[in-house]
């Protein structure tokens, strides 16, 4: 990801414009990624707005369901709204779609195309985010050109049951392996949040704790400060 300056995104990033790496540090404090298992009643626009309302920093269209003419115009609809409340805005696995909507990254997991694959398609100025779940994975990530890690799961987690859980001394030595900030992912909620405190981590990443939530907003908003407190 090419580095602009920092001048340039006081006040919120422009969609579609260079991150540099201090403005994608504080970006990833709250990382929402979507989930169609918890509609409920609402469209995923609905509840994505809602997140953002209540603080949501950045956000991961996360989509296994609908065919590629849904998902573009749906990436649409979410970037419109990233635009509108400043924020990053990537698209889960899927390259093309990410291109297409002019989505500012893409974020993929290891059994997804390979990041060094996708930062070659995607150029040098968009995010590239990539899981890990290991210190070798991380730093073949950094080498690969990712911008930021996800690592997990922290806590187990019913959105993927499948998923090696990352113990806490694990979390962080993989925050002291390499240079590039690193969320937290997997069966994050606000009663456990804080035991993140200290690992070295820059975010969460939330699914449920969001958009699970009776009141997406308010769930938000609360998450947001405890999230505040993982630096202190």
């Amino acid at each position: 990801m090419t580095c602009g300056k920092e001048d340039d995104i006081k006040g919120g990033h422009e969609s579609g414009t260079p991150l540099d790496a201090a403005a994608l540090r504080k970006a990833l404090l709250v990382y929402a990624v979507t989930d169609r298992a918890w509609l409920g009643g609402k469209s995923l626009s609905e509840q994505v707005e809602d997140a953002l309302k209540g603080g949501a920093s950045f956000i991961q269209l996360r989509e296994k369901e609908l065919d590629e003419s849904a998902f573009l115009k749906e990436a649409f609809e979410i970037k419109k709204l990233a635009q509108q409340y400043k924020v990053p805005f990537v698209i889960n696995d899927n390259v093309e779609i990410a291109i297409q909507c002019g989505a500012d990254g893409v974020h993929v997991g290891q059994s997804d195309m390979r990041a060094a694959a996708v930062r070659k398609r995607l150029g040098e100025n968009k995010i590239l985010g990539v899981s890990v779940s290991t210190v070798e994975e991380a730093i073949q990530a950094v080498k690969d050109g990712a911008d930021y890690l996800g690592v997990g799961a922290v806590f187990s987690t019913l959105t993927k049951s499948d998923a090696d859980q990352v113990s806490y001394n694990q979390l962080k030595e993989i925050c002291n392996a390499v240079t590039i900030p690193v969320v937290a992912i997997g069966g994050i909620t606000r009663e456990n949040i804080d035991q993140l405190y200290g690992s070295g981590i820059q975010g969460v990443a939330l699914v449920s704790a969001i958009f699970g939530a009776e009141n997406i907003q308010q769930a938000t908003n609360q998450l947001v400060v405890l999230a505040k407190q993982l630096s202190v």
